[in-house]
């Protein structure tokens, strides 16, 4: 560890100053001080799937986190990235990740790929759950891609506590699906579950149907999902189907499970969106917002700089200065204190059909 730090320090940009722009006007956090962590392990785990080992620089225990739970790391460059935990919540002394590259994405996955090294430094928010993972007695996962990545931690405590699990997890090919052989591995441990057959289903190649990802759905059970936005619907009309009319007419419906919790990689589809206007200051300039894109996606054609993180109105990262206008606030982070200060998150957030939305624009 010594010689990472070492190696780190030599290699790594200082982490002193702070590496985003913030308006004068924004107070400091005060929350609890960011984490400092080391790389400590940087290895492909699938194609275009990296894993990060992170630690404490002086091997000190790291906060403590529960199955769900992601970091938000600001890298070298400043971009500030949500990633879920797929470690073991029981080693206290490093943090676990797995980061697909999205070519011509944001910039954060490449940079992880293909500038971060042994020893460099990283800055965290200690972890945080909007994924929480309630333990019942009967459990489905259902994954897609990297979206095994809060699902992993799960099928772990499931197993640790004797519950009756199953992991389906879905690609386009076995070799993109990281982490397949730990699955196996952990699958071939303890009682079989007991409606007969494995603990893990891998479906490789193709678009698997709602009603496929949920064969194994147990009625009055739970069902956790991650991955993109189309699984995510598919699962959930196939859920809804389950309370339907039997298609034949003569069997009875079946029952659906009790319980679907899900994180989705990004933003959520538009709802009820209609077209408005951003404008860049008093008199500045104006930015069409269409019916179907965020506030967030515009600001960032015009500003490729502007910080933005999980798309979803949970972080805070995006936030800006609303001088005048009446917005339509779809966040879950801030209060009403702040939206009547003026802070706004573009990534989510709306206004009527019409309406113009000012904005502070920060001093270059």
């Amino acid at each position: 560890m010594a010689f990472l730090t070492r190696f780190g320090d030599a290699y790594s940009p200082a982490m002193g100053a702070p590496l985003l722009r913030r308006s004068p006007r924004r107070p400091e956090s005060r929350g609890r001080a960011p984490l400092t962590l080391v790389v400590t392990a940087h290895r492909p785990v699938a194609e275009e799937v990296v894993e990060l080992h992170l630690a404490d620089p002086a091997g000190a225990p790291l906060p403590a986190w529960q199955p769900g739970a992601h970091l938000r790391l600001t890298l070298p460059s400043g971009r500030q990235r949500h990633y879920s935990l797929c470690g073991d919540p029981a080693d206290r002394f490093g943090y676990r990740i797995a980061v697909r590259r999205i070519t011509g994405g944001g910039g954060g996955s490449v940079e992880i790929h293909d500038e971060l090294h042994l020893g460099a430094r990283l800055t965290a928010r200690r972890p945080r759950n909007g994924f929480a993972f309630c333990g019942e007695a009967q459990v489905l996962l259902v994954a897609g891609g990297i979206g095994i990545t809060p699902l992993l931690p799960m099928a772990r405590e499931a197993q640790r506590r004797g519950l009756d699990w199953h992991l389906v997890h879905a690609g386009r090919s076995r070799a993109s699906m990281p982490f397949t052989e730990e699955l196996t591995a952990l699958a071939a441990t303890g009682v079989p579950p007991a409606g007969g057959g494995g603990r893990v289903t891998l479906l490789a190649g193709g678009v698997p149907t709602g009603a496929e990802l949920l064969a194994r759905a147990v009625a009055g059970g739970a069902v956790y999902c991650c991955g993109p936005a189309p699984m995510l619907a598919a699962v959930q009309e196939a859920l809804d189907a389950l309370d339907g009319p039997p298609a034949s007419g003569r069997q009875a419906p079946r029952r659906r499970p009790t319980a679907l919790h899900f994180e989705r990689f990004g933003a959520a589809p538009i709802a009820d969106g209609r077209p408005f206007t951003l404008q860049l200051g008093p008199g500045g300039r104006t930015l069409p917002v269409p019916a179907d894109r965020s506030a967030l996606d515009v600001l960032r054609e015009a500003d490729p700089d502007q910080p933005y993180s999980c798309h979803q109105g949970f972080c805070g990262t995006c936030k800006v200065q609303l001088l005048a206008g009446t917005p339509e606030h779809r966040d879950r982070r801030l209060t009403a204190e702040e939206r009547a200060a003026g802070a706004l998150l573009p990534c989510v957030s709306r206004a009527a059909e019409g309406e113009t939305l000012v904005l502070e624009v920060e001093p270059r």
